[in-house]
């Protein structure tokens, strides 16, 4: 897929999205319980913040097709991430995504723009319903616009790049104090540099490798989660890529849009240490 088609789609789809939610009065999907449909992550796939879950984005059932758009905002010392996203998900077994990232260098007028499609397939189980968590499989094609900054740190491949991923996530009932608790682990294979900003691969390492990822949280109330998530890093570069971590409130008044404000830690991004900041998320369900 050329860098020109994918641009193409990705401005297409988020356009076509945006304008669909504009156009029409908006009605979630009501196939599944408040708040477990989850989040959009960065990257666009339904999960968490940083973390895809196995959950299928939109709260359509079996027999139902839903939409929905994101907006987020990542701002940390040196560097901001901005990332739009519309998903479609089939009757809540197959999730369609495609996200753009633009990644910004804060006083040096560099914007890097990535291109994200993602498909997950949920495997088995059901989030709430089974005794066994849902278990889904995904994977993220990414595609870098412009390749000049991922070449000049070392990157191997400067263009693209795909992630493979297996994710488990189980709500469990009134566990712990009477509140809903959620959890999610997810394993993905990847070469991504700081997610495919930096490229794919690199002078300490050209093969895929096996990261852990993982969320936690607890619903207060239908309305109101908070939680804390994991994710862990390769440093192909040597540049001392860092694991992520983010502390998460999640505002869901209803199926129909939710907010998220997270604490994001970083760590170190292109050598520059210590990058925290606020993570912002808006999701909107279209149908």
């Amino acid at each position: 897929m050329s860098i020109f088609s994918l641009k193409g789609l990705t401005q297409t789809f988020i356009c076509a999205a945006a304008l669909l939610g504009l156009s029409m009065s908006v009605l979630a999907a009501d196939g599944k319980l408040i708040g477990t449909a989850g989040l959009t992550q960065v990257e666009g796939s339904g999960g968490g913040g940083i973390v895809p879950w196995a959950t299928i984005s939109g709260y359509d059932s079996r027999d139902q097709i839903s939409a929905s758009a994101t907006a987020t905002q990542v701002d940390v010392d040196d560097f901001r991430l901005v990332m739009f996203a519309a998903n479609v998900s089939f009757y809540d077994t197959l999730e369609v995504s495609i996200a753009q990232q633009r990644f910004e260098i804060k006083g040096a007028g560099v914007e890097i723009k990535q291109n994200i499609l993602g498909l997950k397939y949920r495997v088995c189980g059901d989030v709430v319903y089974s005794t066994w968590p849902q278990v889904s499989v995904g994977m993220q094609y990414k595609q870098l616009e412009d390749s000049a900054v991922a070449s000049s740190v070392g990157a191997e491949n400067s263009s693209n790049g795909t992630d493979f991923y297996v994710a488990a996530t189980k709500v469990h009932l009134g566990a712990i104090a009477g509140y809903n608790a959620v959890w999610n682990i997810t394993a993905r294979a990847t070469k991504a540099n700081q997610m495919g900003i930096l490229g794919f691969g690199g002078v300490q390492n050209n093969d895929y490798e096996l990261m852990l990822e993982a969320s936690a949280g607890i619903l207060f109330s239908r309305n109101i989660a908070v939680g804390v998530e994991y994710r862990q890093k390769p440093d192909n570069l040597g540049l001392g890529e860092d694991d992520w971590t983010d502390y998460f409130v999640s505002y869901i008044p209803s199926k129909d849009f939710n907010l998220t404000l997270a604490w994001a830690k970083l760590g170190s991004i292109a050598g520059a240490p210590g990058q925290s900041g606020l993570y912002l998320s808006f999701n909107g369900q279209l149908w």
